[in-house]
């Protein structure tokens, strides 16, 4: 198991994840800060639920950074066969709340692995999950989770698998929607615009904080929403005196 300070934070105001240097999201609430957990293994094993999405046979990553002034997390996975990354976020909060995770090849071929255990309330209940074309399926009671990605998923030890390679130049999203149990289930966010909308919201909070000390980088990635925002994000409106802003 981790230690807590191995852990990177990500979220969307509603509520946070932890994400290991294994790259294992260890502790999730969903929908809210306050909701039982549907990832636990931060307090038990893997047993009460995690999602890790690593490269096979790794151990621990080979390094990791947030995006400029984000809460987008990048963790590089280096092999003997290449070298990838993985963009972890959490978007601005819509109809439902969402994890994304891009894998994106940077070279070579590397063989990368998801593993996916939910266990609602704390870890206690695991859900009746389906597998389809484009994901997985979990209900239990009040709660769902949707998962949806162009990899072929299958069950294997009561977990939701997916063992894929990604080249050079590769982009391959995963996509976990929360939503009530007894409510349809929600449209799946694209993962890029998704990726475009979180860096610009986190930026844009940073801006009007007065963060400067890395203003220079952030003109590497785009400030302004995704023209096919699909869930109608609401950014918060936050005001500051026009002094402060000019200073």
């Amino acid at each position: 198991m981790a230690r807590i300070e191995d852990y990177a934070m990500i979220g969307d105001l509603h509520t946070a994840a932890l994400v290991s240097t294994a790259g294992s999201v260890d502790w999730l609430c969903l929908p809210r800060f306050d909701s039982p957990a549907c990832f636990a293994a931060l307090l038990d094993d893997e047993g009460a639920g995690r999602w890790r999405l690593a490269a096979e046979g790794a151990e621990e990553c080979t390094r990791r950074r947030y995006l400029p002034a984000t809460l987008v997390l990048e963790t590089t996975w280096r092999t003997a066969d290449g070298e990838v990354r993985v963009l972890d976020l959490m978007p601005p909060r819509g109809q439902a709340a969402d994890v994304v995770r891009i894998v994106e090849g940077v070279s070579g071929t590397v063989r990368m692995r998801s593993d996916l255990r939910l266990r609602f309330a704390d870890g206690a209940v695991m859900p009746w999950v389906r597998h389809t074309r484009q994901g997985m399926s979990a209900v239990a009671g009040p709660d769902a989770a949707y998962l949806h990605t162009p990899v072929p998923v299958n069950g294997q030890d009561w977990s939701t698998v997916a063992e894929f390679a990604v080249a050079a130049g590769d982009r391959v999203p995963f996509v976990l929607t929360w939503a009530a149990g007894h409510l349809p289930r929600p449209r799946a966010v694209d993962a890029e615009d998704a990726l475009t909308d979180t860096v610009a919201f986190w930026q844009h909070l940073a801006f009007l904080s007065g963060y400067r000390n890395r203003a220079a980088t952030l003109t590497s990635w785009p400030v302004t929403l995704a023209a096919s925002n699909r869930r109608e994000r609401a950014f918060p409106t936050i005001t500051r005196p026009a002094a402060d802003l000019a200073s």
